[in-house]
């Protein structure tokens, strides 16, 4: 019987035709490459790009590869991708990463795709981590890209647009993938088991142009899913590991295998929530993204925030981010919270967190935790002002209870049919005055001396200018 632990019989129908391979390595193979799905059938995940009728999903139906990017997350299935273009269509799949290759080896791949185009095979060029060549690499590519003598499949965790020349990326096609769910890994990891349990993959495999939310076939989710006879896992082991993965299949995937392995050699009949934590270097944290405290620990680190308090706002920080929180969440309420409670009091506060929030979307977890954590500590730190929102909400209120009052007509832009200009009361230009400040009213007449921004505390040098301002203005 086979279990995780061996090694699969040679299966060509896994290996993309024309590859080039060195000898197999001794031993088995990690259970994270031995589940890569063979067909798009197999494939968990991204329904948006492999939907039926989808460009990407009828380019592996019917063989027709092109020059692609694929940009998404660790573990969320670029590498399977690249191999299914490849072995759909017949072609020769070479495989390099840019961290390890240089300009010499790409140049060996595009001497041996001349050599098999003269014997009219096609080559697909999979390049990982794509972002790691620099400009003249990348330039390398171009001719043979263009010419067609390679399809390139570059794969990359950072924006395509910020680290792929745009010579070459406007001669591809860049498909954004987006991290596994938890119920996605839940469906990967239950398939890892129930192969190793019957030595065979799941007839039904989860369909990445469907919902993604069943699993195999026969599969009960109540149950504790089976290794072999000797080694089960616990349902909740199964689930913490789908949520704390972050959407990466592969980190699942290998923490489960290590988790597999060390029950099995101290002799345990089950893996649960200790030996998974172990695997993973995670604890479980109490921690619901979609219930009741998804909203009390963002409400506890907008107050901590607020309160001054950098250590009670990291606090909360890591509780969200170790509970699997989306950071886009979390910085959304740091830009809010720059402008509604830290505001003119320092005005850069708002330019951290907007900076911030660049930084997820630009780098990505886990690496955008260090901006995070920046951003928190200055926006606690901070001085506090709500003037901006008090200030606003009162001008609201006015116009709520009087309606809006009509605009002066020395502010409007111009004459209209029945709204002529009053020419004894042209529009006074403030350059025109010394300090550039008119006396002008600039209100309409029915709110004229209505105040509705008083500067906050934290606010000394808006004050002062503001006390400047109303006595140039005669107010």
């Amino acid at each position: 019987m086979e279990t995780l632990f061996e090694e699969d019989p040679a299966d060509p129908a896994r290996r993309p035709p024309g590859a080039e391979r060195d000898a197999e390595p001794a031993g088995p193979r990690p259970l994270a490459v031995r589940m890569r799905p063979a067909r798009l059938q197999e494939f968990v995940g991204q329904s948006h790009l492999l939907g039926e009728g989808s460009g990407l999903r009828t380019a592996i139906e019917q063989g027709r590869p092109h020059s692609m990017v694929l940009y998404g997350p660790p573990g969320s299935g670029k590498t399977t991708l690249a191999r299914m273009v490849a072995s759909n269509s017949d072609a020769a799949f070479e495989e390099l990463s840019a961290v390890q290759a240089g300009r010499a080896e790409v140049r060996a791949v595009i001497e041996r795709a001349a050599h098999r185009r003269e014997h009219d095979t096609q080559t697909v060029f999979f390049l990982d981590e794509i972002h790691r060549f620099n400009k003249a690499q990348q330039d390398a590519l171009l001719p043979a890209v263009e010419d067609g003598l390679i399809t390139l499949i570059g794969a990359t965790t950072e924006n395509p647009a910020f680290e792929v020349n745009g010579a070459l990326l406007s001669r591809v096609r860049v498909y954004a993938l987006q991290e596994l769910s938890a119920e996605e890994v839940q469906i990967v990891l239950r398939r890892a088991i129930e192969r190793g349990a019957t030595g065979a993959a799941p007839e039904n495999g989860a369909d990445a142009g469907g919902d993604g939310q069943h699993g195999p076939s026969g599969e009960d989710t109540k149950t504790a899913a089976r290794v072999d006879v000797d080694v089960g896992v616990d349902e909740e082991a199964i689930e913490f590991l789908a949520a704390r993965s972050a959407g990466d299949a592969r980190t699942a995937l290998n923490a489960l295998e290590l988790a597999l392995r060390t029950a099995a050699e101290l002799g345990e009949r089950s893996v649960g929530m200790m030996r998974v934590q172990d695997a993973l270097q995670r604890r479980a944290v109490l921690y619901d993204k979609k219930g009741d405290r998804h909203y009390d620990y963002i409400s506890a680190w907008i107050k901590a925030t607020r309160g001054c308090d950098p250590d009670a706002s990291l606090y909360y920080l890591a509780v969200m981010l170790e509970g699997g929180e989306d950071p886009r969440f979390i910085v959304r309420r740091m830009v809010i919270l720059a402008s509604e409670d830290v505001g003119n009091a320092d005005p850069a506060a708002l330019a951290v967190a907007v900076a911030a929030a660049q930084a997820v979307e630009h780098v990505g977890m886990p690496e955008a935790k260090f901006a995070l954590a920046q951003a928190a500590i200055y926006l606690a730190l901070a001085p506090k002002s709500n003037a901006a929102g008090r200030a606003l909400g009162a001008a609201q209120t006015h116009v709520r209870e009087h309606g809006a009052a009509p605009v002066p007509g020395w502010l409007r832009p111009g004459a209209r049919p029945g709204q002529d200009q009053d020419p004894t009361h042209p529009y006074d230009y403030p350059h025109d005055h010394p300090g550039q400040v008119s006396s002008q009213e600039l209100l309409p007449e029915s709110v004229a001396g209505e105040r509705f921004f008083q500067a906050g505390e934290a606010e000394f040098q808006l004050a002062r200018r503001l006390e400047e301002v109303r006595r140039m203005r005669g107010r």
